[in-house]
């Protein structure tokens, strides 16, 4: 399909748009919008939250009557049912839009294509696919989540440049600089949902929230009315968390993972507390795949995995892990210090994972290391 540079430049600039909602439209896909008429640029929009008029709307609301016979580029092929809002499909329709070009079909396979054939069916001529690379960068664990039924996974770390995350003591406070520490609740302001294990959570009575205050210059990207904290999941199939601690002083979403069939008395929890249920894998522990499993089904598109060396760990031995984000300190702490991962097995340099390093910058006094696994 032929596309002129002018639809190059305003997909590109509806692509950007979309790229303004990554930290508030969860579990919603980011979608940006452009309309124009006769050459000029009549109506942009882009989801903004999930529950709030879709990129199309906003952009058509701008425009007003100009968006007659003006042209949508669209990142996500236009919704056509009815979710917390109306069909966007149905809105550019009865807007009077001559033509809609759209950047990636919906990965849902339950709805895709239909958006494209409502307009088709009502006169509008569509053109699908330009910048489809992009766009699903843009959305790559919405897409995942629609596409295998898992969520995309991250795992965090952080270490010395030897490799090692806390001294023999323990203590581990703190190798890595503030200026990593900010990027980290960046990342997980982006992030669906956090996950760790009760051991994390017990010994540093972690909350696992975002803290709104160390976003540094993302605060200038989120309305304070959209902000949103992630899902946090905590893995107890010992039964060892207690309402005291702090995780459960915050109000926002939480989810125990148990196992399936392993029963035992469960504490008063609070509203925002639930509770989920998971086979046990082979070895007596939560079957970390269908676990990912069930929080797609809770929405959650980009999961983090934020935790001691023996989850981590356990999530990359089961290859569920898409990406490694290291943070590394310009400390050598030594032999006797804990180490980064605990990977029984590996006894042989053949064995070894491969990654393919993606990117790698200076955050403050510290390196970030961003790398892909190959799990072929």
């Amino acid at each position: 399909m032929n596309f002129s540079n002018n639809d190059y430049q305003y997909m590109q600039r509806a692509i950007e748009l979309a790229k303004k909602g990554e930290y508030t439209t969860s579990p919603n896909p980011m979608v940006g919008c452009v309309l124009v008429k006769d050459g000029t640029v009549v109506g942009e929009g882009w989801h903004q939250k999930a529950g709030l008029g879709h990129a199309e709307v906003n952009a058509l609301a701008i425009a007003g009557s100009n968006a007659s016979q003006s042209t949508a580029y669209v990142t996500l092929e236009p919704c056509s049912h009815f979710g917390r809002t109306p069909p966007c499909s149905k809105a550019l329709i009865e807007a009077g839009v001559k033509e809609v070009v759209i950047a990636m079909q919906d990965p849902n396979p339950q709805v895709s294509g239909r958006g494209i054939r409502m307009l088709e069916e009502a006169g509008i001529k569509t053109k699908v696919g330009l910048l489809e690379a992009s766009a699903r960068q843009v959305n790559v664990g919405f897409i995942k989540r629609m596409e295998t039924g898992i969520p995309r996974v991250i795992c965090k770390l952080a270490s010395s440049l030897d490799g090692k995350i806390a001294m023999k003591s323990g203590e581990s406070k703190w190798i890595t600089s503030a200026e990593s520490r900010e990027d980290v609740q960046r990342l997980r302001a982006r992030s669906c949902a956090v996950i760790s294990g009760a051991d994390t959570v017990i010994t540093d009575d972690a909350r696992l929230t975002v803290r709104y205050q160390q976003l540094g210059f993302a605060q200038q990207a989120i309305k304070t009315e959209y902000f949103r904290q992630p899902i946090r999941i905590v893995i107890d199939s010992q039964y060892r968390l207690h309402p005291d601690l702090a995780l459960f002083n915050e109000p926002s979403p939480i989810i125990l993972i148990r196992i399936n069939g392993k029963t035992q008395q469960e504490p008063t929890w609070q509203d925002n507390v639930s509770v989920v249920e998971v086979d046990a894998a082979a070895n007596g522990k939560v079957d970390l795949a269908k676990m990912l499993e069930q929080l797609a089904s809770h929405g959650v598109n980009n999961l983090l995995v934020e935790a001691g060396g023996k989850l981590a760990s356990a999530f990359i031995q089961a290859q569920l892990v898409d990406e490694l984000w290291l943070y590394q300190a310009p400390k050598l702490m030594g032999a006797e210090a804990i180490s980064l991962l605990a990977l029984p097995g590996v006894e042989k340099l053949a064995q070894a994972q491969h990654l393919a390093i993606n990117d790698i910058r200076k955050i403050g006094a510290d390196i970030r290391i961003r790398a892909s696994f190959n799990k072929q």
